[in-house]
């Protein structure tokens, strides 16, 4: 199969939209996240999206399904809180190997159907490695700003275990991402270099911020550029922003990051800003006009969406930048 590197030259890249959103449309109830499995699970389980990989696997592999024939080009495991830290909401610790592995072994098989159908347009998968609830960087109560929910080594050991759990399943890709503190993000990777020295094995790592309001900052108060520094060290395929913001709000963070790295440079935004009840109504076609501004300033090289963005989304966003070239890979060296 071609190397991502390698097509990353030739044409932008499409990822996936929401997964959750697409969730939302199947409406299932406590029973359908229990399955059979957990119907005896002593806590309540609706509302751990992760958990349908396990209960509701036709499910996950029909929303690949839907993004890969939307034109994406990488899909995302369904693993954004498998890690101990977040599972432990649940008390489910101990499934999270098995939930990595089975995400990435699902969305792995959808990806070779759609690679044997269309050769020349093979098809990756990003392993989703999400924020967890927890910051490294500040204290979550206001009375003892010392305090840290979690410490960087605990953060370390909790994404080891789900890097390797993804690889094993298949996964092309690491994707770290929404990251909000570049603290836990850093644990991440310095997390995936330990499996890429004791394995002796190479995979592209995507790196993804997010901006959480009109400051222009990550919630742990990195600019843009800052946050492209302190990650730096780490050798990666691609650097970007995701969530958070709409397309248009994007564009002067993703005007710096495209300004300074060598490295590919990612987008995929939310569909607009929520409205009063958390809902997301920017059509297909108004994101696709949003995006348009990135391709017709070089500025990605890989695009997709993130909340409230659905395969109609990635319809439109596939049809427009096939249209354009995607940004050079030398810039800033």
């Amino acid at each position: 199969m071609a190397k991502i590197e390698d097509i990353l030259q030739e044409r932008i890249l499409v990822l996936d939209g929401a997964m959750g959103t697409m969730l939302q449309r199947y409406k299932f109830q406590e029973e359908d996240f229990r399955g059979e499995r957990f119907a005896n699970w002593e806590h309540p389980l609706q509302g751990n999206n992760d958990l349908l990989t396990l209960t509701q696997p036709e499910a996950i592999a029909e929303v690949h399904r839907k993004y890969f024939a939307a034109g994406a080009d990488i899909v995302e495991t369904n693993t954004f809180s498998s890690t101990t830290i977040a599972m432990a909401d649940y008390y489910m610790e101990d499934l999270v190997y098995e939930l990595n592995y089975e995400s990435a072994r699902i969305a792995k098989m959808v990806a070779d159907e759609f690679t044997a159908k269309e050769p020349n347009k093979p098809r990756f998968v990003a392993g989703s490695i999400g924020p967890t609830n927890k910051t490294a960087s500040m204290s979550p109560d206001v009375n003892d700003p010392g305090f840290r929910a979690v410490s960087f080594d605990e953060l370390r050991i909790a994404y080891k275990q789900q890097v390797e759990a993804l690889l094993d399943g298949g996964s092309d890709i690491l994707l770290v991402e929404t990251i909000f503190d570049t603290l836990n993000a850093k644990a991440a990777l310095f997390a995936i270099e330990e499996v890429k020295e004791e394995r002796n094995i190479a995979v592209p790592i995507m790196v993804s911020g997010t901006i959480t309001d009109a400051s222009g900052r990550t919630l742990s108060g990195q600019t843009a550029e800052a946050f492209l520094i302190s990650i730096s060290h780490i050798p990666i395929l691609s650097v970007g922003f995701n969530c958070a913001l709409g397309a248009n709000q994007l564009v002067p963070h993703l005007e710096v990051l495209a300004s300074r790295t060598s490295q590919a440079v990612s987008a995929h935004p939310n569909a607009g800003l929520p409205n009063a009840f958390g809902e997301y109504d920017e059509s297909p076609e108004q994101m696709a006009a949003q995006i348009k501004e990135y391709v017709e300033k070089s500025l990605v090289n890989i695009v997709g969406g993130c909340c409230g963005t659905t395969p109609e989304h990635i319809t439109a966003i596939a049809e427009l930048v096939k249209e354009y070239k995607p940004r050079s890979l030398f810039v800033g060296r």
